[in-house]
């Protein structure tokens, strides 16, 4: 035998090099291409300390996994159950060279403990994978990714684990000279499956014989696996860690901010992969083709081309295709993203909603909204390719700062007869109501924006509104990659905000409330922005209006994304509703709270034709209709609008009410 672990020895050590060589070239490689791209990060990386418990709740917690329950379980149990295990595999490769090697040994106590628990944790990656497989075969989740690299790596981790057990339960067995170390009872499950199969009344050449052979299939899928992992959409076993460190520690999120007045600039938003900055590939190396964000999307879930999963992937692809020309420089010979024969088409670009759903699911933090937004902002500002019903639009915003081209002068008048007062006379008011451009103009908006007004008289606010001062927020031009027109309009409002300087902006739109609390700063305008539901349930807390006891029956509540997955507002109206509507009940949607489904205004595609796939708006309403609720309601304009038309398309008759229409008619 001395002579066989001789050749042993040598096999393994030359077996090791060889796949720790392959896999630390290939991962090498993959950290060229990520720091050869030309983008730079926004921002450092700051709160370290933040990060690291991130790390702790989001990788070792396995938060995000389990948001959708038993996948999430089944994925936690492959975690572990294959973390457990890894110990157990270094010290057998370590074995494979010199044969000696045993910590039982050394910790002989600690090390048995371990073993025992390692057996148990790694029969839960079979239990994982049970039900990995039954998704796969049975319940067959359409945006469920079933290729031949997800079947390998199903092989390879189930081959390590039963190899694992085997290797337990002939270990268990084997002969052993006088005063070396006994394996006998350390090994539950392995205990379990050596009595099952007879395995210890095998000759004792025939334990050594499938001990060996249970190692080689072990030890050396094991290597395989490491050279396969990082060709493989299993590359997020390595990626997927430092993403959740790297993702954004704040849920509100704003559109990257361009310096349109470089004058050195030669491009502006994004044309090829090699202008993606290397948090930006990290992205794409940590994707897992889980499909979470395929499920919520609206576009992909109404027949649009637009998968967020698909476009990751598409990116990753071509970033591949072209990286020796990124790794040498020769950024001028890297081809668009958008091209002749890419699966990345003018309509995947522009189907998106900018809803968020798709970041907000993932489990490794991906960040979709960092690549939409500025390839459609270099396809408006650079190649003056966009939607044509969207010239229109840019034209009136440029125009009369509103999208439907009304004089800006009448953006005031639906406030006519109501007694409201303009900054210009009331300077020191204590509430500035923002009232943009759906309320303004909008016929279905001006009765949200009355009904406000409505309630801030009834509680007593001193309250005035900027009529023809205000323009249009931006959000529109910004999310349809007009960032020129978008600035302008934004620094409009900053220059006339700054100049009344409020303490506090109330808005009753989730557009106007997220881009101006969370993107105003980028034009020096930081101000307390408070959206309609927050302020209109501290005014119900605080005594400041009176009921009526009207009854409006059972409703269900539609979340804006910009309120909702962009801001975190969730409970302010449903609060409100229980408060305004005690006889009635909120019939959640199928789709609720962070899983909401977008109403198909976000993104500009208010302004934009949907001619491919069901209506977004359509699905969205007829999902309302089906809780049997007497009425919806919406706490954002646009989403009124667009629920209101999709109820139609239903022929039922039932009202879509905007929460400030609810507290106004519920008070005196």
């Amino acid at each position: 035998m001395g002579f066989y672990y001789f050749i042993k020895s040598l096999l393994m050590l030359a077996a090791l090099v060889y796949a720790f060589r392959y896999f630390f070239f290939k991962v090498r490689h993959l950290y060229t291409i990520m720091m050869s791209v030309e983008g730079e990060l926004e921002k450092p990386v700051d709160r370290i300390k933040d990060r690291i418990k991130v790390l702790f709740t989001d990788v070792l917690g396995q938060s995000n996994v389990r948001r959708k329950t038993l996948p999430g379980i089944s994925h936690t149990l492959i975690f572990f159950g294959f973390l457990a295990i890894q110990v157990h595999s270094l010290e057998l490769m370590i074995r494979g060279v010199i044969p000696a090697f045993d910590l039982m040994h050394f910790i002989p106590f600690i090390y048995s403990k371990y073993l025992f628990l390692a057996d148990i944790f790694a029969f839960f990656v079979l239990i994982g994978f049970a039900y990995a497989l039954y998704r796969r075969v049975v319940i067959k989740p359409p945006y469920l990714t079933m290729g031949r690299d997800a079947n390998l790596i199903i092989l390879f981790t189930c081959v390590i684990i039963i190899s694992f057990h085997f290797i337990n339960a002939f270990q268990m067995i084997m002969p052993v000279e006088e005063g070396a170390v006994e394996y006998l009872g350390i090994f539950p499950v392995s205990g379990i499956l050596m009595s099952m199969l007879g395995l210890d009344t095998l000759s004792p050449g025939q334990i050594i014989f499938f001990y060996e052979l249970s190692y080689y299939i072990h030890i050396g899928t094991i290597l395989g696996f490491l050279m396969y992992i990082p060709g493989s959409k299993h590359l997020h076993l390595l990626a997927a860690a430092p993403n959740v460190f790297m993702k954004p520690l704040e849920v509100e999120k704003a559109i990257k901010k361009t310096d349109i007045e470089d004058e050195n600039a030669e491009t502006f938003g994004l044309s090829k992969v090699s202008e993606f900055n290397w948090h930006n590939v990290l992205n794409l190396f940590a994707c897992t083709e889980c499909g979470r964000c395929e499920e919520l999307c609206p576009a992909a879930s109404t027949g649009k081309p637009l998968s967020p999963k698909q476009i990751i992937h598409d990116f990753k692809i071509d970033l591949f295709d072209q990286a020796d020309k990124i790794i040498s420089k020769k950024m001028d010979e890297v081809e668009p993203i958008i091209r002749e024969g890419s699966p990345v088409t003018e309509e995947v670009i522009w189907s998106c909603t900018t809803c968020r759903a798709c970041e907000d699911v993932c489990p490794v933090n991906n960040q979709h909204l960092d690549f939409i937004p500025e390839i459609r902002k270099h396809r408006v500002l650079m190649e003056a390719s966009f939607p044509a019903e969207m010239q229109e639009t840019f034209t009136n915003l440029e125009n009369q700062s509103n999208p439907w081209g009304f004089s800006a002068d009448t953006r005031g008048d639906w406030a006519k007869g109501m007694g409201i007062s303009l900054m210009t006379d009331k300077p020191n008011a204590d509430v500035l109501y923002f009232v943009g451009c759906a309320g303004s103009f909008d016929d279905r908006g001006k009765k949200i924006a009355q009904a406000t007004a409505r309630v801030l008289q009834k509680a007593g606010i001193n309250f005035a509104i900027l009529g023809p001062e205000e323009s249009c927020n931006g959000d529109l031009a910004r999310r349809a990659g007009n960032e020129y027109l978008a600035q302008m309009l934004m620094m409009q409002n900053a220059e006339v905000l700054n100049q009344y300087k409020p303490s506090m902006i109330l808005t009753g739109c989730p557009h106007c409330y997220n881009i101006i609390k969370n993107e105003y700063h980028q034009f020096d305008a930081t101000y307390k922005v408070v959206h309609h539901t927050e302020y209109m349930l501290e005014l119900i807390k605080k005594g400041r209006l009176s009921y009526n006891n009207k009854k409006f029956g059972d409703i269900t509540f539609h979340d804006s994304c910009y309120l909702g997955r962009w801001n975190h507002i969730y409970e302010a109206p449903r609060k409100i509703l229980t408060e305004m509507n005690p006889a009635g009940k909120i019939l959640e949607m199928e789709k609720n709270m962070s899983r909401g489904m977008c109403c198909g205004a976000g993104g500009a595609r208010m302004f934009m034709e949907e001619t491919i796939g069901e209506r977004i708006n359509n699905v969205r309403a007829k999902e309302a209709v089906d809780t049997g609720a007497s009425a919806v309601c919406a706490a954002c304009p646009f989403c009124a609008t667009m629920l209101n038309d999709g109820i139609m398309e239903t022929k039922k008759q039932i009202p879509v009410k905007d929460i400030a229409e609810i507290v106004d008619e519920a008070t005196i």
